[in-house]
């Protein structure tokens, strides 16, 4: 069974069963997503060589987690952590050009926390910096490119190798960081695939709070009550029943508009920056998943 095939699996049999979170279809009629644009320069480095965008999308894919941290990060003024994070990598990649393979391999907490104005003794900087590590061990002695067109085509087998090769992107049942890849090298115009419409939507936190806040999903009393405090999700049924409810919200929503699942992904995500859903609590899961 292929990757996608276990997501949509996976998170159909934790929807079916779900006691904590509930998938309004009347809702998801009423969404209206707007197309994400190309990646902004300002905060993605999008000016180098084929090569060194790659290593750019490979890095920040690597480093695309931390969502649960947020709260305790030092973000830039107007930023969330996402486009603080972004911004710093594509200043360290305009300052000093890519790291090779070896100097990810090499990479410590100090490095990556200077490069994105971070604290080195951060939990996250530590995570990142391991992250970047398995990177470089995972690419060997490789191009990125080299990567790239070895997946002939395939965002869906490109994910199958990076899910299998780094710990970090072995998200089992939802694979999101691993999904991810593919369209962000088709969006930075690294490459094209021919397969995008296979994969699912990248569960995460925003995206199931976008549909919480179009009440496409609805969350019992106590779970939402917790979110709405601001407390973390322990690991379990709860973090599990939100992501695999959005995937399967998602998977309906792909079928009433003919969109793929991935477009709609990005839709959801960018209207997740408008003010009115900052203004909400999202669930706050502390893990390298996402």
């Amino acid at each position: 069974m292929r990757l996608t095939d276990r997501v949509r699996e996976h998170s159909a049999a934790i929807a079916a069963a779900a006691t904590s979170v509930r998938i309004v279809p009347d809702r998801l009629v009423a969404l209206d997503p707007v197309p994400a644009g190309p990646p902004e320069p300002e905060h993605h480095f999008v000016d180098g060589s084929r090569e060194d965008v790659a290593r750019f999308v490979f890095c920040l894919t690597a480093i695309n987690f931390g969502s649960g941290w947020w709260p305790t990060i030092r973000k830039r003024a107007g930023m969330s952590g996402y486009f603080t994070m972004s911004t710093g990598l594509t200043e360290r990649f305009r300052a000093h050009g890519a790291w090779s393979n070896d100097e990810l391999r090499r990479i410590g907490a100090a490095e990556i926390a200077e490069a994105l104005g971070q604290d080195p003794g951060h939990d996250l900087m530590a995570l990142y910096a391991d992250a970047l590590r398995q990177l470089g061990r995972w690419l060997g002695d490789r191009a990125v490119t080299k990567v790239v067109d070895d997946a002939g085509g395939s965002a869906e087998r490109l994910a199958e190798e990076v899910a299998s090769g780094m710990a970090y992107f072995d998200d089992r049942g939802f694979y999101k960081r691993a999904q991810i890849l593919g369209p962000e090298l088709e969006r930075f115009e690294v490459t094209e695939f021919d397969d995008l419409r296979r994969l699912t939507l990248f569960a995460d936190n925003l995206v199931p709070h976008v549909l919480r806040m179009d009440r496409a999903l609805v969350y019992s009393d106590l779970l939402a009550a917790r979110i709405d405090a601001g407390q973390p999700l322990p690991s379990g049924t709860w973090e599990r029943e939100i992501r695999a409810c959005a995937i399967q919200a998602v998977e309906q929503l792909a079928t009433l508009t003919g969109a793929a699942p991935h477009e709609l992904d990005m839709a959801l995500w960018s209207h997740g920056q408008r003010p009115e859903y900052k203004a909400v609590p999202r669930h706050r899961h502390r893990t390298v998943f996402y």
